[in-house]
């Protein structure tokens, strides 16, 4: 089920073709592509996925969009929890955050909404990673479209969208 893609210049396989899955190539990054069969009925992406692979929820995390006073950040957390709008907005210096506009995350994004990565998108944001990522070796997040998602280190993560990192999760179990 799952499709290791090792990139060492040139010679690596190729992964499947989203905006992110082609950054890690070229950044050379190690990672696993897990695609798996989507249920357009589920009411949690990350849930699904996480229930669908097997693996642990706190090691799937989503990608979510907030306004922080009319910037759009980029918040990725794990889907056992929520985001702390109050704890995202801190992170990046401000005061009140918001959920952004699902139309306006997927226009800057490039990605729909379920599919939205953090990796490859059209133009990215600040990103900030909550800091329960650091203390897991691999940790998956999507891959660009629904039905997919990649592990990688949360390290790798980190250094290609210069994230910041922060507890901005809440309620993980």
């Amino acid at each position: 089920m799952a499709k290791t893609t090792r990139v060492k210049g040139s010679a690596g396989k190729q992964a499947p073709g989203t905006p992110a899955t082609v950054a890690l190539a070229a950044a050379g990054v190690q990672f696993t592509a897990h695609p798996y069969a989507h249920d357009p009925a589920a009411s949690s992406y990350g849930l699904e996925a996480a229930e669908v692979l097997g693996i642990d929820p706190q090691r799937v995390f989503k990608t979510l969009m907030a306004d922080v006073e009319g910037t759009l950040v980029v918040a990725v957390v794990p889907v056992s929890g929520s985001l702390d709008l109050k704890a995202l907005a801190a992170a990046v210096g401000s005061k009140k955050a918001a959920m952004a506009d699902p139309a306006a995350a997927q226009r800057r994004t490039g990605y729909v909404l379920g599919g939205i990565s953090p990796l490859g998108q059209r133009s990215p944001s600040p990103t900030v990673v909550d800091s329960s990522a650091l203390g897991l070796e691999t940790m998956l997040v999507s891959g660009g479209r629904r039905g997919l998602d990649i592990e990688l280190a949360p390290g790798d993560l980190i250094a290609l969208t210069r994230a910041s990192v922060a507890p901005i999760g809440t309620g993980a179990a």
